[in-house]
């Protein structure tokens, strides 16, 4: 599994209307993370048939203090990160941290659907914030 996350600030449903419209996903999944402070609509692109998808990510801050508003007053509404589907997500931050890349958590924290994911920083990883994400038991995708 592999997704990019992006990032805007106008209404959700006009969002995935676009996406839905122009290129044909349809909305697997939406959710408020209030830890994160987004609201987030997992559109599917493809299925592999073997439990494996592609998901877009549509995050739209909830609040002016989440790292998503903050991100997008520096940035602006575009990609904000690429992410990497993995079976445990802890034993691959180990094995990355272990190789000078730091992660931005100390322990993986909860994701969209009861996943658990980290992040790896932006500045070890050639300027991309990669998200790393264990699906939540029985659980596909992200």
């Amino acid at each position: 599994m592999v997704f990019p996350g992006l990032t805007y600030k106008s209404d959700t449903d006009e969002t995935v209307e676009f996406y839905r419209t122009a290129y044909g996903f349809e909305v697997h999944h939406s959710e408020v993370n209030e830890e994160q402070g987004v609201r987030e609509a997992m559109l599917k692109i493809n299925d592999t048939g073997d439990g494996g998808a592609s998901y877009l990510q549509l995050l739209e801050p909830i609040r002016d203090d989440s790292p998503i508003a903050k991100w997008m007053e520096k940035n602006g509404e575009g990609v904000h990160h690429i992410a990497f589907g993995t079976a445990d997500v802890e034993a691959v931050t180990a094995d990355i941290t272990g190789k000078g890349v730091r992660a931005l958590y100390p322990a993986a924290k909860r994701g969209s659907m009861g996943s658990s994911i980290n992040f790896l920083h932006p500045k070890d990883a050639h300027g991309v914030l990669t998200e790393l994400v264990q699906a939540a038991q029985g659980g596909a995708g992200h």
